[in-house]
């Protein structure tokens, strides 16, 4: 990552301590779930002590489900290996400051092991080294995320005591571009975009969506890491400003059977100079977006695991959803799962595989990885769907987390591009929630057969 001014330097931290006007400094991480976690500190601690030699945290963190329940078949931690500790060390090009909590900081990690190797199952660690192997070739990734979230009325609380079931959306109707529709909550939306971009995003826009109560909120594209640690950043902080408020938000792939909540991510790459190495001649791809291109669709369906890591994320590819189910790409084509969008410098790909449930870390690497793959073996790039891709004989997309964790687990492409460790961890993961999922008794079965069957 080129340097750069983070938001908050840290004499500026200093200063703001010294006044009292920081008195608590996050440090978190992402984990596999793509959720920060850490720990907070009392300020002049962090600078004293943090700040230099960095703190511990248990590494059961990259070893648990949604639940935090401790689970097995993690060689990185178990019982066995007595859950000890890794390092968390702050990455100080993310420092900045969090308007939604008083007096507060916060700053990204990044784990090591004791001995200063890097903990490679972590989300961040896992990116990093696929955006070293751009860099081997002289190419950064930059990204932007598209994230949908609905709204609720209710507090998380009542929402949790009523088993989240008959909850009030904050819209009634489909609200798609409507400026009456996002107005109903513009209070919480304007909230959201101004003290995101206090701590530092960009914010671009902010848009109605077809669920009733769903939104959108977009920031500029930015490189690779830094638009991946605001997308956690600014997921965290989204759920804290609308618990202050008195409702709620989610961002589950697929609330119910209406449309789900995506996160596209485009990504375009440049070389040294700044230059937009996708674009071609006369508005055209190059060849390097080609392969790169080519390389998403050879891979798709192995990395399906890095888009959808939840069983409810397959629940929104659904024929004419707007959420893909075909491994196709298209000019502008919103029916396929690769879609090429812009002209000259803006000219960039955008996957609308993920939900709004993804790890954006895990996402991207797979991107990157995938484009390397169509790079490095020089793919050729089929011709673009120019119809309705849901209604045309191409390959479907993993219509379930056990056929994506199948794909997964049996991928010399992945193996390959990141490690046997890390398809392991992952497939556990996947292993851990299907497990947990299939021995559940859930509203649907008990709707059909408490008192039919």
């Amino acid at each position: 990552m080129a340097d750069r001014t983070p938001p908050l330097e840290v004499e500026e931290l200093r200063l703001l301590v010294e006044s009292g006007e920081i008195d608590t400094v996050v440090l978190a991480f992402p984990d596999m779930q793509g959720r920060l976690q850490g720990k907070r500190f009392a300020a002049r601690f962090f600078l004293d002590e943090v700040l230099e030699h960095g703190t511990e945290g248990c590494n059961y963190l990259l070893a648990v489900d949604t639940d935090m329940n401790t689970v097995d078949g993690y060689a990185m931690s178990s019982w066995e290996r007595g859950y000890g500790d890794f390092a968390m060390r702050p990455d100080l090009t993310t420092l900045r400051r969090v308007p939604w909590n008083d007096g507060t900081a916060m700053v990204i990690a990044d784990l090591a092991w004791e001995d200063g190797s890097p903990v490679v199952a972590a989300p961040r660690q896992i990116l990093r080294r696929q955006l070293e192997r751009l860099a081997g070739h002289g190419l950064t990734a930059h990204v932007g995320t598209e994230l949908e979230f609905i709204v609720f009325k209710d507090t998380y609380e009542q929402a949790w005591d009523r088993n989240y079931r008959d909850l009030t959306p904050a819209n009634q109707y489909n609200i798609d571009y409507s400026v009456l529709g996002t107005g109903r909550i513009e209070p919480l939306l304007r909230r959201i975009r101004n003290e995101m971009a206090a701590a530092g995003l960009t914010v671009e826009s902010a848009k109605g969506e077809c669920n009733p109560g769903q939104h959108e909120i977009v920031f500029r594209y930015d490189e690779a890491l830094v638009t991946c640690d605001q997308h956690a950043v600014y997921k965290t902080g989204a759920k804290e400003i609308a618990a202050q408020e008195g409702v709620a938000l989610t961002f589950m792939a697929k609330f119910n059977e209406r449309e789900g909540n995506s996160c596209h991510i485009h990504l375009s790459l440049q070389d040294a100079d700044g230059r937009n190495v996708m674009a071609g001649e006369a508005g055209g791809m190059s060849p390097v977006m080609r392969h790169f291109l080519a390389g998403q669709l050879a891979a798709l369906r192995d990395f399906s695991l890095l888009y959808a890591p939840n069983i409810n994320s397959y629940k929104r590819f659904q024929p004419g959803s707007f959420a893909p189910t075909a491994v196709a790409w298209g000019h502008d084509n919103r029916t396929c799962s690769l879609r090429v969008v812009g002209h000259g410098r803006s000219t960039r790909f955008e996957n609308r595989l993920p939900g709004g449930d993804v790890n954006p870390h895990l996402a991207v690497a797979g991107l990157i990885a995938a484009g390397l793959h169509g790079i490095e073996q020089k793919l050729e790039l089929p011709e673009p769907c120019e119809g309705n891709a849901y209604t045309t004989a191409y390959d479907h997309v993993p219509t379930t987390l056990r056929e994506a964790a199948e794909l997964w687990e049996q991928s010399d492409l992945a193996k390959a591009a990141f490690g046997d460790d890390v398809v392991a961890h992952y497939r556990n993961m996947a292993r851990v929630e299907l497990e947990a999922f299939d021995a559940a008794v859930t509203d649907w079965e008990l709707r059909r057969s408490f008192e039919r069957l």
